[in-house]
C-alpha cells in the first residue's frame, strides 16, 4: 500500500530532493512524491520523474531513525555494493542510481534506486504457490556465484541463549526452555553461501494470480551476508509462521529442497538455525508485525503472534528435535 506525502513532510527533504534532481538527465525533474508503506527501518518514497521523454519512477530509501542514521554508512554502502553485484544476474533486484550513505548532500543518509514492478502478498491468497516461489527465489540467491573479493560480511546471529526475551506468561514454558537449550551449543559447521539475510514475504514483490503468479522483485539488501542457507530459510519460515500459521512456516523448507536447494543434513543442525531465528522474534514479534498491520494485517495482535511463535517452536522441536 502507498500513501501520498503531505506538503509539510515534503518540506523537510529539500537537500535530498536537490541531490536527486542533480543526478537526473537534462530537462528532467521530480513531478510527484509518494510515500511507500510497509517498512520500519527506513523511510521509503516513490519519486515520479518527468521530462522530455516518457516518465518513470525511482525509489528513495532514507534512514531517519537515530539508530539507523548512526549505522547508515555501513548499511547503505553494503546495499549499494550488493545492487551493483546483482545488476547482471537473474535476481530481480533494483538498479542502483546513487547513494549518499553519510548524508553529505542529503537531509538524511539515502539510497536512490529503480522502481520494481509488483506488490507484496501478505493475505495468504495462493499461499502454497507463493511459498514455492519464495523457495525457488531463495535457491537462485543462494547459488549465485560470488567472487571471493565481492563476498559480503559473515552473518551475525540476531539473538543468543542469554539474550532471548521470553513472553511474560508463556503458555508452554517447557517449549521455550527447550528452544533456548537448542541454541546453547556452538553454531554447526556449514557450507557458506550468499544470503539475503532478511528474506521474507514483506521483502518480495509479486505479480499475477494462480498459475500466473510470479516473483517480480526482491528488495532490502542492507543485511546481505555470507553464511548457511539454513539461516535464510529459517528467517522466511518464521515470518510465514507468524503471518499464516505453523503449517506455512513448516512448508518452506520442503519447497526449498524440492527446488534443488541444500540444507543441513543433520536434523539437529537444521533445528539450530530454525530456532535461532525464531527466538530472535521473541517475545511477541511486535516490531516486525507493525508494518504488516499497516498493510492490512490488523489481525496480527501481540497475543496472536506470541501464540503462533510458540506453536511454531513446538512444531520445530517435534519435527527436528
Amino acid at each position: 500500500m502507498i500513501e501520498a506525502v503531505g506538503e509539510t513532510e515534503a518540506a523537510g527533504w529539500s537537500r535530498t530532493r536537490s541531490w536527486v534532481e542533480r543526478g537526473l538527465r537534462p530537462g528532467e525533474r521530480i513531478r510527484g512524491v509518494v510515500e511507500l508503506r510497509g517498512g520500519w527501518t527506513s523511510r521509503m518514497r516513490r519519486l515520479d520523474v518527468e521530462g522530455d521523454g516518457e516518465g518513470y519512477s525511482l525509489v528513495l530509501r532514507s534512514f531517519v531513525k537515530p539508530f539507523y542514521v548512526r549505522h547508515a554508512p555501513g548499511l547503505l554502502t553494503r546495499e549499494a555494493d550488493i545492487l551493483r553485484l546483482l545488476a547482471d544476474t537473474g535476481v530481480p533486484a533494483a538498479r542502483l542510481h546513487a547513494v549518499d550513505a553519510a548524508a553529505e548532500h542529503c537531509d538524511h543518509p539515502s539510497l536512490l534506486m529503480s522502481l520494481l514492478p509488483g506488490t507484496l502478498r501478505l493475505t495468504g491468497e495462493d499461499l502454497e504457490r507463493t511459498t514455492a516461489l519464495l523457495a525457488e527465489q531463495l535457491v537462485t540467491i543462494h547459488t549465485l556465484p560470488v567472487p571471493e573479493d565481492a563476498r559480503p560480511r559473515t552473518y551475525e546471529a540476531w539473538t543468543g541463549p542469554d539474550r532471548v526475551r521470553l513472553p511474560g506468561r508463556p503458555g508452554r514454558p517447557d517449549v521455550w526452555r527447550r528452544a533456548v537449550d537448542v541454541i546453547r551449543r556452538p553454531p554447526p559447521a556449514h557450507r557458506p553461501c550468499f544470503l539475503h539475510r532478511d528474506f521474507h514475504p514483506g521483502n518480495v514483490l509479486f505479480s499475477g494470480t494462480g498459475a500466473g503468479l510470479a516473483v517480480t522483485g526482491v528488495v532490502d539488501w542492507v543485511e546481505t551476508s555470507w553464511g548457511p542457507a539454513d539461516l535464510d530459510v529459517a528467517h522466511c519460515s518464521t515470518a510465514l509462521a507468524l503471518l499464516h500459521g505453523v503449517r506455512a512456516g513448516m512448508r518452506l523448507a520442503d519447497h526449498y529442497l524440492a527446488a534443488g536447494g541444500t540444507l543441513s543434513e543433520t536434523p539437529a543442525d537444521h533445528l539450530y538455525w530454525r530456532v535461532l531465528d525464531a527466538l530472535a522474534f521473541a517475545p511477541d514479534a511486535e516490531k516486525v508485525a507493525e508494518p504488516w498491520r499497516q498493510l492490512g494485517r490488523t489481525d496480527l495482535t501481540a497475543a496472536v503472534l506470541t501464540e503462533r511463535l510458540e506453536d511454531y517452536l513446538q512444531a520445530l522441536l517435534g519435527r527436528y528435535g
